[in-house]
């Protein structure tokens, strides 16, 4: 392999790992930290993506309702995959990720102990992001002398209802309802630092089969992430993470709970392209502050493959 393609490969594996493994890194969609998101690639590379994230912790619900005093060990490990793309002459990257869930919950249902556990496969991701300005659609050719500046991306993740529910049992690992989030991203990049700032809100379809045969429904989740990130050499960088979102407060059968969502986390991410191809990525996070879920520690890990089908030759 020559240089110059070595060099374009080390460069562009995070960033489509960024957007491959991150949604696994906590067990609720607004709580994501995902430093280089928007980060272009040449077109044509291909991500497959192994990773887990153990999460452990206290988890506030609706204090009106029967669960009290909770607290959750839950590991997350997904299978991914993602491939750049030119959209209009844009640089784009489209990912589909699968995730398995295995969970203990601990705490007072209507004031006595009670325990549950869970394992099975959660709701299926898929996102496409697109870079809007800065990152046009490259060859690695092109990629090998592209410096990015200032960038504007934008996404929408989708959240499928394939994931394990039982409408007899009130706790699940599918939420049985289709999830959307659109995205705008901003990154300046100064030297060897960067700076990310994403802005979004997730929005999703009532639950008509919840617990009891209700009907449970969600208000929108705004969502914002800050990330500074400094790159210590080619394919090795770290970022300090932080998160905000507001939002979600829940309705069932036209009862509205006390658990609307204010919650901020911080946390740490560490990507090494160990060698050409191949990618480890490390990254924890906890809570700042709380007030109705998120209260929990997180540490995850992923190993990715990256690769490019040279074209044929005429």
């Amino acid at each position: 392999m020559s240089g110059r393609r070595r060099a374009w490969l080390g460069r562009c594996g995070s960033a489509v790992a960024a957007a491959a493994v991150a949604l696994t890194a906590a067990p609720g969609p607004a709580q994501e930290l995902i430093p280089a998101a928007y980060t272009p690639a040449p077109v044509g590379v291909n991500l497959v993506s192994v990773a887990t994230a153990s999460n452990r912790g206290d988890l506030a619900f609706d204090p009106s309702g029967p669960i009290d005093e909770a607290s959750a060990d839950i590991l997350v490990s997904s299978l991914s995959y993602a491939r750049t793309l030119g959209l209009a002459g844009r640089s784009a990257t489209l990912t589909v990720i699968a995730p398995w869930v295995v969970g203990d919950l601990e705490g007072l249902y209507l004031g006595e102990p009670a325990s549950a556990s869970r394992s099975g496969p959660a709701d299926l991701n898929l996102r496409l992001g697109v870079n809007l300005y800065g990152g046009p659609a490259m060859s690695p050719q092109e990629f090998a002398s592209y410096r990015p500046k200032t960038l504007i991306g934008a996404s929408l993740i989708v959240v499928a209802p394939t994931g394990e529910y039982d409408s007899t049992k009130l706790v699940n690992i599918g939420a049985n309802r289709w999830g959307f989030k659109p995205e705008v991203g901003i990154v300046q990049v100064i030297g060897r630092w960067a700076i990310d700032a994403y802005v979004g809100g997730w929005f999703y379809t009532d639950n008509t089969e919840f617990a009891g045969g209700k009907t449970r429904s969600q208000d929108p989740i705004l969502s914002s992430q800050f990330h500074v990130r400094y790159l210590f050499r080619r394919g090795l960088w770290a970022a300090i993470d932080a998160n905000f979102w507001r939002g979600g407060r829940t309705t069932i059968d036209g009862v509205t709970g006390d658990d609307l969502q204010q919650n901020s986390r911080v946390g740490l991410t560490f990507s090494w392209q160990v060698a050409p191809h191949h990618a480890l990525r490390f990254a924890a996070s906890t809570g700042a502050f709380t007030r109705i879920g998120g209260d929990f520690n997180s540490f995850g890990v992923s190993y990715s493959y990256t690769w490019r089908k040279r074209p044929a030759s005429g």
